[in-house]
């Protein structure tokens, strides 16, 4: 289910460059200019709040504590500030948040708390599965290993890592350029075919399992849920 993620800062820009790499990495995102309009389009629908401290008007802080103590509201909130001290840190956490990220962040670290902070509040009947099972095909997700007819295949980390993104995200396309950014990150100088060489060699391992994961010409790689 794709879940929607409510940007709070007075920055065009950084709303924007947040806005869209969210929405890259799928979800549904909805942008404020400051708490005052955040306080007025909050809705259940909202997963998660990402909130700027340092805004003209009620701070970031502020709106905080509204929502905790004056509306009871539970939904988790990671502050965006360049407010980075000890005594930062630790009001805003008694404001109620849940995270903090210092500015200026990486979209890579952004992306990465977001993710883990909507699975620490996930209710439990939306939790991620321990096991991806795709017919012949299963992916312990606790262990890391992969099964073909009930027989343990081996993979390198990184050929791991590509082929749980992929059967974590049935009928995703994801270019090249998509997968170095999310697993390939802190790597200089990764080239497309570094991507082409893993698909190839996950596709030779998975043997009579290796029809989930095919190329659209010209988009991308995409796991099938039937092969």
């Amino acid at each position: 289910m794709e879940r929607k993620i409510l940007i709070v800062d007075d920055e065009a820009d950084i709303r924007e460059i947040l806005q869209f790499n969210l929405e890259n990495a799928g979800f549904s995102v909805q942008c404020a200019s400051s708490a005052e309009e955040a306080l007025e389009v909050l809705g259940p629908e909202h997963a998660l709040i990402l909130l700027d401290v340092m805004m003209g008007g009620m701070s970031g802080f502020s709106m905080a504590e509204v929502l905790r103590n004056e509306r009871g509201s539970k939904v988790p909130i990671i502050f965006l500030t360049a407010k980075s001290s000890e005594n930062d840190l630790l009001t805003g956490f008694s404001a109620g948040g849940d995270d903090y990220i210092p500015k200026p962040f990486s979209i890579h670290e952004v992306i990465a708390r977001v993710k883990a902070v909507l699975r620490r509040f996930a209710p439990v009947e939306e939790k991620l599965p321990d096991m991806l099972e795709y017919g012949r095909l299963k992916i312990d997700l606790a262990t890391k290993m992969v099964y073909v007819d009930g027989q343990k295949v081996m993979f390198s980390k990184k050929e791991y890592e590509v082929l749980s993104l992929l059967a974590s995200n049935p009928g995703k396309i994801y270019s090249r350029e998509d997968l170095i950014n999310e697993l390939w990150k802190d790597a200089p100088y990764v080239l497309d075919r570094t991507v082409d060489v893993h698909i190839a060699r996950i596709r030779s391992k998975l043997g009579v399992c290796k029809g989930y994961l095919t190329n659209r010409s010209g988009f991308g790689y995409i796991f099938n849920q039937a092969d």
